[in-house]
């Protein structure tokens, strides 16, 4: 007799190790759109501190060409949902951009002319 056997099916993953998207999807459903955009504006946000260098880490995950890109979803996105959000939603999200974008240009060693850093095609030139 052999110590070993073929794996059973106690050894195999079952149904409770996969995801449950009927549950995913009715807990997607009863989200507001206004909270799932949001959610991403606040996300593109945080991704583009890390990328500006403005956290704790501070260089060690700055990468301008990175920010860049989050920064301009993120203008995009606001720029798209600002009829959709009200300016309760949208005015510290803005202000937040605003922020980033100031930051983009002072990490910058040759800061973009006005109009041109990222985000400023959706919200015009951004000023200190």
């Amino acid at each position: 007799m052999s110590d070993t056997s073929p794996a059973g099916p106690a050894d195999l993953p079952g149904p409770s190790d996969a995801p449950d998207f009927d549950e995913m999807t009715r807990d997607i459903a009863e989200v507001p759109a206004v909270e799932v955009i949001v959610t991403v504006a606040v996300n593109l946000m945080s991704a583009a501190a890390v990328k500006l260098g403005l956290t704790e880490e501070g260089d060690k995950y700055k990468d301008l060409d990175e920010s860049r890109k989050l920064i301009t979803a993120l203008a995009g996105l606001l720029d798209a949902s600002t009829t959709e959000i009200s300016s309760f939603h949208a005015a510290p999200l803005r202000d937040g951009l605003k922020s980033l974008q100031l930051a983009f240009r002072e990490a910058s060693l040759i800061p973009d002319e006005p109009g041109q850093g990222p985000g400023e095609k959706y919200t015009g030139p951004v000023y200190g």
